[in-house]
Order: C-alpha cells, then sequence, then structure tokens
C-alpha cells in the first residue's frame, strides 16, 4: 500500500521499534494541495464553449464519467464531455468508462445530465499534483550480518535459498512444503497493481512477464519499456509484494509462496503515492486483456478510504471500479486485496473514517461500512485477505468482518505480539527491495500477496480453472481457524477485537489461513 505520507492503509505501523515500511498508512495526508477552488457555476444545461471562461475556471480535476450504452452512447457523450469544458484523457470503451480531466467546478453535474450516462464524478479533490515525494520512513534493510548468518544456515538445509530460513510466513502456509511438489507454472502471470516493480531485482527479473507490465498512473497505458519501475524516490512495496508471490527460487534471497510463475508489475501509484481511480481502471483493464491470471491489490483507491455510493462523485468511483474488476474476472482474472490495517471491523454498523479525503484536508466522518466501500478491497467478486502473524493470530492491526474477509494469510505483526521460532527473528515479512536489497516490511500489503501466490499454483495445478473455481478452491483449501476468545493481542487484559462466527468461516480469518500445500495436491 503505499503512500507514504498520507496513505496506505495497507501497510502498517508497528510499535517503536519496529522498522516501518515506506507505505505507512496510517498518516494524515502530507501531499494536500490546495483545497478546489470555487468560482462561478456553469450553465448545466447548455455549456456553449469547449471550456469555462477564466473566471469560471477551478482547480483542473480528473473524473470518470460512466456511460449507459454502446458505442454509439459512447460517442454522444465525448461530444458532451468536451461541450462542459472536458479534455478526454482516454476512453475504455470495453466498459463504458471515460477518463477526463477539467477546469469546470459544475462538470460532473452537468455531464450527469448527458442521456446515456450514468453517474459521473471527480476522482480526486485537489488539483492534478506535482512530481513530488512524501514518503516516510523506510523498510528495515536486512543487514549484511543477517544476510551472511542467514546464508550459513541455509547452506545446511537442502534447497533453500540464502534467506528462507528467515521466512517464517512460508512454512506457515505450507508454501516449503509445496515448493517439492512443484513452484508452479511459467504459464501463470501475478500482475503486481502498486508503486511499480523492479524487474531487475535478481529475485524478480527470472520471472518477470514484461510483455504484461505497464504504467497506469496516468489513466491510461505506458509502454514506455521499464515504465513500470518505482523511480528511487518512490516506494519499494510493489516490489516487495512481486518477491513475495513470485521470489526465484534460484540461490538468492528469498523464495516466494508460488516462484515457478510469471509475475508482472502495472505501476498505478503517483510519484506522492496516489492511487487514482482512473490509473487503478487502467491496471485492472490491462490485466484483462494481456493474459494476467491474478492481480493484487495492496492498496485503496484515493482520496476516499470509504467511498459512499450515496455521494455522486464517491458513487462513480465505485461504479468504475467494479466494472473494471468485473470486466478482468470475465477474462479469466483473479482479483486479490488487502482487508486494510485499522483494525475496523468492515461488517460493523458504523466505523469513523478520519483520513478522507486525503489528498486536501481529511476530518472525522462517520461512515456505515455496507454502503461506503473500500475500493478495490469491498467489491464484488474481490478476494479479501486478512492478516495473521508468526502466531497464527489476526495481526493487531488487520481489519475484519464477518462476511467481509475471505481468507487470511501472513503479513505480519509486531514481534512483541507474536514472535516467530527461531531460526527467525523478526516478525515482519522479508522480500525484496528496490537496487538488490531485501528488508520487512508488514501489513495487510503482505498479507494478499501471500493469498495471490497461492491462488497461483491452484491455478498451475488446475490451469483450465475458472476465476469462480479458483476462488471456491483457494477458500476450501485454507485451514479453518477458530475465533480467539478473547483477542487480547497485546496481554492487558482488555479484548482488542471480537471475532464473530465459528471455526469454518468468521469475521478474522474467513474461511481460514490458505494453504499452499493443498493447492498443488487437490
Amino acid at each position: 500500500m503505499a503512500h507514504l505520507g498520507s496513505r496506505r492503509r495497507r501497510v502498517l505501523a508497528l510499535p517503536v521499534g519496529l522498522a516501518l515500511t515506506a507505505s505507512l498508512g496510517f498518516l494524515p495526508a502530507a501531499t494536500a494541495s490546495a483545497a478546489p477552488g470555487g468560482g462561478a457555476a456553469v450553465d448545466g444545461t447548455a455549456v456553449s464553449s469547449p471550456a469555462a471562461s477564466a473566471a469560471e475556471e477551478g482547480p483542473k480535476l480528473t473524473y470518470v464519467v460512466n456511460t449507459r450504452g454502446g458505442h454509439v452512447t459512447a460517442k454522444v457523450v465525448k461530444k458532451a464531455i468536451e461541450r462542459a469544458g472536458g479534455a478526454i484523457v482516454t476512453s475504455y470503451d470495453q466498459i463504458g468508462v471515460i477518463v477526463a480531466t477539467s477546469k469546470n467546478p459544475d462538470f460532473a453535474k452537468t455531464v450527469r445530465k448527458v442521456p446515456g450516462v450514468g453517474s459521473a464524478g471527480a476522482t480526486r479533490t485537489a488539483p492534478l499534483p506535482a512530481q513530488s515525494t512524501t514518503d516516510v520512513g523506510t523498510p528495515r534493510i536486512l543487514g549484511a550480518d543477517e544476510v551472511a548468518a542467514a546464508t550459513a544456515r541455509s547452506a545446511k538445509a537442502a534447497g533453500q535459498d540464502p534467506l528462507e530460513s528467515l521466512q517464517w510466513d512460508l512454512p506457515a502456509i505450507k508454501a516449503d512444503k509445496a515448493h517439492e511438489k512443484t513452484l508452479g507454472s511459467k504459464n501463470v502471470t501475478v500482475a503486481v497493481i502498486d508503486t511499480g516493480v523492479d524487474d531487475t531485482h535478481p529475485d524478480i527479473a527470472p520471472n518477470f512477464d514484461r510483455k504484461a507490465s505497464v504504467n497506469c498512473v496516468g489513466g491510461k497505458p505506458d509502454t514506455t519499456d521499464g515504465a513500470w519501475r518505482p523511480t528511487a524516490e518512490e516506494s519499494p512495496h510493489g516490489t516487495h509484494v512481486a518477491g513475495e508471490i513470485a521470489g526465484a527460487k534460484n540461490g538468492v534471497g528469498i523464495t516466494g509462496v508460488a516462484p515457478g510463475v510469471k509475475v508482472s508489475g502495472i505501476k498505478v501509484s503517483t510519484p506522492a503515492g496516489f492511487f487514482y481511480t482512473e490509473a487503478v481502471v487502467c491496471g485492472f483493464v490491462w490485466a484483462a486483456e494481456h493474459g494476467v491470471d491474478v492481480t493484487n491489490n495492496s492498496y485503496y483507491t484515493d482520496p476516499w478510504y470509504f467511498n459512499c455510493t450515496t455521494d455522486p462523485d464517491q458513487k462513480a468511483l465505485v461504479e468504475a471500479l467494479t466494472r473494471a474488476t468485473r470486466y478482468a474476472e470475465r477474462k479469466g482474472t483473479v482479483n486479490v486485496a488487502a482487508a486494510g490495517n485499522e483494525n475496523y471491523d468492515l461488517s460493523s454498523d458504523s466505523i469513523t473514517d478520519p483520513s478522507s479525503p486525503n489528498d486536501t484536508t481529511p476530518g472525522d466522518r462517520v461512515i456505515d461500512p455496507s454502503e461506503c466501500l473500500d475500493i478495490p478491497t469491498q467489491l464484488p467478486g474481490v478476494v479479501t485477505v486478512a492478516s495473521t502473524g508468526a502466531k497464527g493470530l489476526k495481526s493487531s492491526f488487520s481489519n475484519h468482518g464477518l462476511g467481509v474477509i475471505d481468507v487470511a494469510a501472513p503479513g505480519g505483526d509486531s514481534t512483541a505480539y507474536q514472535t516467530p521460532a527461531p531460526p527467525a527473528t523478526s516478525g515482519l515479512i522479508l522480500g525484496p527491495l528496490p537496487g538488490g536489497k531485501w528488508g520487512y516490511m508488514a501489513g495487510t500489503s503482505m498479507a494478499s500477496p501471500h493469498a495471490a501466490g497461492v491462488a497461483a499454483l491452484i491455478k498451475s495445478t488446475h490451469p483450465k480453472a475458472s476465476p469462480k473455481l479458483v476462488k471456491t478452491l483457494l477458500a476450501a483449501q485454507a485451514d479453518a481457524t477458530a475465533c480467539p476468545v478473547p483477542y487480547d493481542i497485546d496481554g492487558d487484559g482488555q479484548a482488542d477485537a471480537v471475532c464473530e462466527g465459528g471455526k469454518k468461516y468468521n469475521g478474522f480469518y474467513g474461511a481460514g489461513i490458505v494453504n499452499a500445500l493443498k493447492a498443488v495436491t487437490r
């Protein structure tokens, strides 16, 4: 997840003494630009000129316009967009979504009145951001002494990569045993829709799928070679996630959950770390049309943590992404997403969201999570993954909720709360970092790729399986895990969250903790 400074509720903040990832999710937005300005309203029924006058102009924002009908309708709507002072960035006619920019403060209101428009809304509340970064903190990079010690241990353990002894998360889902059967198929590709992937990393290069990689940050595909990579100033989040999924078993560094499958990078995060709707829509459509079998989504779509369908702008964002994820699934893609890191009960009657909109000035708002959705996490058909720690308990930070969580997987936790068995020393998740390094990160951001990796192993074992069957097997093969009663992760005598449901399905673990061995043997 990764907007460091404002963002990613997918990589979390842990107690003092733990190294945090560059995508600390809980911090208030530090990238806030000036709030959208005003300006005289433009007549919603007849905008005669292609742009509002200077006196009527507001900040330049990006919008999604969702059409109803076919190509003829789309053509009519595109002309109306221009008349309303909009400029079309791109159009995904496959799903009826048009991306446009405009300085007209009444652009969305005007376009919503056009016949053939289902919904329209701004994807942000601030002007298009400058090329700046606001990363806060860095991952805890593995030291040379730790690398040497782990390498010495691996020399005594046949078949292990040098740092594998530090990966408590692999045996936690029986991935080590699964690798004795198969590493997965090269015919399967998992796309990491994220902050970018460093495909030059020695743990990622052997399995990288360049044809399925792209930069979608601007809302349309940029296929320039290497455009999917993060810059040195950007978050290492996507690289870490990619390695967790498909880090090669090649005698170097770590081992991924599915080290024989392919992995691609679909970059959707701005340099400042924002994941806007137009970029994410582009990412799902690209994955759908480039043979991707599984997508991993360890982020939420900015600027709203929860998008309320009662708000016309937020409703449009939900609709656009619903169309995109469903299109990907129809094309054969399983979409997997992180549940979030606030210890929220996503099945509760209400949640106080203090972080939205995170690209201007956030403020407390009470939302109903059945009407206000974390997207893509809570969209229909998307596999929602909660996080567990080294002791198999729900991570202290992981969101949960009966009827929301599908499965759980290792995402790490404070070592003080869940200490791994030796020789592992950290309760966080080890993975690759850009520039040929390795480091620890934690969050549901790290849980989701474990589930995506197991889904890739299922697809490898059952190459003709539909997305529906892959999802069914992922849940059916998970290890059922009962609710802890009470759940007092910090040992202070007070319950830290309430788990509802039985052993076979509950709000902490869903159908259970994913099982890689079953994925390759059943």
